[in-house]
């Protein structure tokens, strides 16, 4: 059973995301509501995929997937940013930063689960 990891800072956000990716039963899901916890959770839970909001205080998307990829235990998990910014640019730098993917802020619910088995390799 695939298992996917969601960072976000926002307890909604979170709970619509767990509510979108539970819609599949063959998903195991893990919510955090920082990077520090992320890098926590992936240490005692290794993740499949991790889907990661951009803006966060403290510890941003960026430095968490810095960090993930600095650990050789983690340095492999793809890692898709979700992100409001979704300008070409913005997902070109997220890309080069080691990302697996970029998905659009706001997500579809119905579709969140789908979007993200096709980063699970």
């Amino acid at each position: 059973m695939p298992r996917i990891l969601y960072v976000d800072d926002d307890d909604d956000i979170r709970q619509i995301a767990e509510m979108s990716l539970e819609l599949d039963p063959d998903l195991e899901v893990r919510l955090c509501s920082s990077g520090a916890e992320a890098i926590d959770a992936v240490a005692s839970w290794t993740p499949d995929l991790v889907l990661l909001d951009v803006m966060m205080p403290g510890m941003d998307g960026p430095e968490t997937l810095a960090r993930l990829r600095a650990e050789a235990s983690s340095a492999a998990i793809p890692v898709v940013f979700i992100t409001a910014r979704f300008q070409e640019k913005e997902v070109e730098r997220l890309k080069a930063l080691g990302a697996a993917g970029v998905i659009a802020k706001p997500f579809d619910p119905m579709t969140l689960a789908t979007q993200a088995r096709a980063y699970l390799s």
